[in-house]
């Protein structure tokens, strides 16, 4: 705790002068580009992944970067969710994963849940991408268990938002725009969904365009 102190005291007496006006345009209003929605792992730093300054993200963090689907949960993810995108306006919501995620190795193995009632029933929103993994990858090993679902969880969370009517209807008009990621710990690279090609990529390849929605015009009569 002595350490977390005097990094508040560092932070206000040699950081916060040098950015005094970034914060004095922040004191009474946010305009953040995008909604990050990350697991609440210790490791994860969205704002050093993606080197963004304050200002820049809307940051939703639980166990597993959980997004239940809609009307499932009335909590804090849903309120989050609905908040940076139907007041703050944010063009682009972000799911991240990671590797060595205690929440993914806790779906492979069960057990390690027992005791853990809140975080069991948490977890259950990730069972849509534990049974694709486990009926579609049954030759893996361990490790590559786990890294196919972290990444499956992604996809299964990004589904979870279209069931968000508000998300939906931006979706469709092209207000907003959803990217799955995942983080590599040991050698922070990012890898991001690309939906065309049914597979993960490096992020030096990912660009808006993959993901951007085709704006829905109606059929003439």
């Amino acid at each position: 705790m002595e350490r977390l102190l005097e990094g508040v005291a560092r932070f206000k007496r040699d950081v916060f002068p040098t950015r005094k006006h970034l914060f004095k345009t922040l004191a009474d209003s946010q305009n953040p580009e995008a909604l990050f929605i990350t697991c609440a792992d210790s490791r994860i730093v969205p704002e050093l992944i993606t080197q963004t300054q304050p200002g820049d993200l809307f940051i939703c963090r639980n166990a597993g970067n959980i997004v239940p689907p809609y009307g499932d949960v009335q909590g804090g993810v849903s309120a989050t969710i609905e908040y940076a995108v139907c007041v703050l306006n944010v063009k682009h919501v972000i799911v991240c994963g990671h590797s060595d995620c205690g929440a993914m190795k806790a779906l492979v193995k069960p057990e390690k849940l027992e005791g853990l009632p809140n975080v069991k029933r948490w977890l259950s929103h990730g069972e849509l991408a534990h049974r694709v993994v486990t009926e579609n990858y049954k030759d893996l090993s361990e490790e590559g268990m786990l890294q196919a679902l972290t990444q499956e969880n992604v996809i299964a969370q990004l589904d979870h938002l279209r069931t968000f009517p508000y998300i939906a209807s931006r979706l469709a008009s092209n207000r907003v725009q959803l990217h799955g990621w995942v983080y590599s710990i040991a050698h922070g690279d990012v890898i991001c969904w690309d939906p065309n090609r049914g597979r993960f990529i490096p992020i030096e390849e990912y660009n808006t365009s993959i993901t951007a929605p085709r704006r829905r015009t109606m059929a003439a009569d």
